[in-house]
């Protein structure tokens, strides 16, 4: 099995949904008939991201508002003090029926905002291509009947559609905008500038409780407090040891905490792989476009002729992502899912997510509107990063959960980079930076390298684009070989920039479709 893709090159000077730009967007793109998880692990580790099976890079020094690839480390993951408020929220919903109004005090959001948009990665796949869709589509159509005519050929029927509608969802499911200004505490401590190395910010109820307790300490050494090993420091950082309590809780412990028996609601959260084979996929179809239909109109207002079951299909349930189940794979193998979230028997909203080999991929999110109080966002982002630390304990190699891409130019986009410990891709030398490290760079300019050592270089760079795999006619041969059968001096420049992009690995396991 190989991946099977069709680069159609540059595209630039088009409308930008960040900064409003009308021609300031530049990215790269191919199509993608198939391509294996391993193939396309690698192309988003090099910036890579896939709409559909659409898959596209922004040319990061010339693209007006550049998109870092942002990555979580869910194993180091604590959530903040509004994560916890969105879970408990929805422990006390499912427990007694109780519904939260407003926004909770603590948490960092826009006074004109919904809390339910706070944190949602798959709401903000949507904005950039709600502005340009039109614009782009038409440039994009332009761009390929301009091709086909230089080629001598009448564009074909049926993919120039495809390939068009999917070039102009290309941002919409996976770059990650909000629709709304959107800022997210930073664990452990809420607020801008917060400095991770210090101990958490506390309530005054803390700290007189601490001040008592270290008057009992000095009444009672050998009481009460005989678990405190103070030296020197601060008694509360030193919870006894007996009492449970005082530890905090886990992601999990506040995802899957235990509800009474005559508990209001029930929620399941159902794996559904993404295939009109797989019986539960096929059963449940309705019912989630339905939503999706619901989810477009009213939170995008989009009109019913652009959330239609054909669209639907395309982007949400079609992919290049070819199953894989190896032995030492996760349970339920590797591919691309529809996480379903269903409450008392019905479905309220779907995750769209990629299972790679190192990663859960976020795809997109929509949920029902009248669920809007229980944050959906949020709650399934935290999921989504409790479900990597899952499918962790038995592939240890899959430990990261990718958020799209974090835009520093875009205020509404920063939150991201709130779900710490995070990293940021360094789009020169494809190597990982933790966030912190990123953000006094991207002050001073929105285009970074990231990696600071002026030696590096990106060592998965196209090294040999002759041994570049070509499929041409029903034969496999390489880039070297084609060329000389083909005396295809008109295809080199594209060829050439492909190769760069995508790397030597993958331009040697993948075919590059030549007609």
């Amino acid at each position: 099995m190989a991946s099977v893709v069709e680069y159609k090159g540059l595209k630039a000077s088009y409308h930008c949904g960040y900064c409003g730009s009308e021609e300031g967007k530049v990215s790269c793109g191919m199509w993608a008939h198939s391509m294996t998880v391993q193939d396309y692990q690698d192309l988003i580790d090099r910036g890579w991201r896939r709409s559909g099976k659409y898959v596209y890079k922004p040319v990061m020094n010339q693209t007006c508002c550049p998109q870092y690839t942002i990555r979580c480390r869910p194993l180091q993951f604590q959530p903040s003090k509004s994560h916890k408020k969105v879970l408990k929220k929805m422990l006390k919903f499912l427990a007694k029926g109780e519904i939260s109004k407003g926004n909770c005090e603590d948490e960092p959001m826009e006074p004109s905002m919904d809390e339910s948009v706070a944190g949602d990665f798959a709401l903000i796949n949507k904005l950039d291509i709600q502005c340009d869709h039109k614009t782009l589509s038409d440039d994009l159509k332009e761009t390929f009947e301009s091709g086909e005519k230089k080629k001598g050929k009448s564009p074909k029927k049926e993919e120039p559609k495809e390939l068009i509608q999917s070039q102009h969802i290309e941002e919409k499911l996976g770059s990650g905008e909000p629709s709304h200004p959107v800022k997210v505490h930073m664990a452990p401590k809420p607020g801008k500038g917060a400095d991770l190395s210090k101990p958490p910010c506390r309530k005054a109820k803390e700290i007189r409780k601490e001040r008592k307790r270290l008057k009992l300490m000095q009444q009672n050494p050998a009481g009460e407090l005989e678990g405190f090993q103070a030296q020197g420091e601060p008694p509360s950082l030193f919870p006894p040891k007996a009492n449970k309590s005082n530890q905090p809780k886990s992601l999990e412990d506040l995802i899957f905490e235990s509800l009474p028996e005559n508990a209001s609601h029930k929620l399941e959260v159902r794996l559904v792989p993404v295939s009109f084979e797989d019986p539960e996929f096929k059963s449940s179809f309705s019912q989630s476009f339905s939503l999706y239909v619901k989810y477009q109109m009213a939170i995008h207002q989009d009109p019913p002729d652009e959330c239609g079951k054909t669209e639907f299909t395309r982007f949400l349930c079609s992919s290049p992502l070819e199953a894989e189940n190896p032995p030492h794979g996760p349970d339920c193998g590797y591919g691309s899912f529809h996480q379903q979230y269903w409450l008392d028997g019905r479905i309220i909203a779907v995750g769209v997510i990629d299972i790679l080999p190192y990663c859960v991929s976020s795809v997109y999110l929509y949920y029902d509107p009248d669920y809007s109080f229980l944050s959906l966002g949020v709650y399934s982002a935290l999921r989504e990063i409790g479900f990597t630390r899952q499918l962790h304990q038995k592939t240890s190699q899959l430990s990261y959960y990718y958020m799209g891409f974090y835009i520093h130019s875009c205020p509404k986009m920063k939150y991201k980079g709130q779900y710490r410990p995070s990293d940021l891709l360094c789009p020169e030398t494809y190597v990982w930076v933790p966030i912190e490290q990123c953000l006094s760079l991207l002050e001073n300019s929105k285009y970074c390298r990231f990696n600071q050592d002026p030696e590096a270089v990106d060592e998965g760079r196209s090294k040999e684009p002759d041994r570049l795999q070509v499929f041409h006619k029903k034969a496999i041969l390489p880039y070297g070989v084609y060329k000389r059968q083909r005396e295809a001096a008109a295809e080199e420049a594209a060829v050439l920039q492909y190769a760069r992009l995508v790397g030597q690995a993958c331009a040697e396991r993948m075919l590059l479709l030549r007609n």
